[in-house]
């Protein structure tokens, strides 16, 4: 476990729904997917290290959660522009989801 924060700095994270639209590899990279989002009627692109898990098929149209307001950062030549939420443990990896349909952008509180 990681040390406690306080509430002030959980604030600043802005935890949105994201819808993704289209999911495509990036050339020269093993473990990155390039996730293209809707996130309230707009588009943005993030990055995320899922390849080995997840088939592109298996991504497109899914509703994730991410952290929308993460500083942009190049990966591979692409800048991504957020990152998605996932569970792991060992071997295993789970997006976070909703559990019923829901809008894009919707914020997580």
């Amino acid at each position: 476990m990681k040390p406690a924060i306080t509430y002030q700095d959980f604030e600043k994270l802005d935890l949105r729904t994201a819808k993704i639209v289209k999911a495509e590899d990036i050339e020269g990279a093993d473990k990155l997917y390039k996730l293209t989002l809707e996130v309230s009627g707009s588009q943005r692109v993030i990055c995320a290290g899922i390849k080995q898990k997840y088939s592109k098929e298996e991504l497109e149209g899914k509703t994730i959660i991410i952290i929308a307001n993460l500083e942009p950062r190049k990966l591979k030549g692409v800048i991504s522009e957020g990152m998605l939420l996932a569970a792991s443990n060992n071997d295993e990896l789970s997006l976070l989801t909703t559990d019923k349909e829901i809008e894009s952008g919707s914020k997580i509180s």
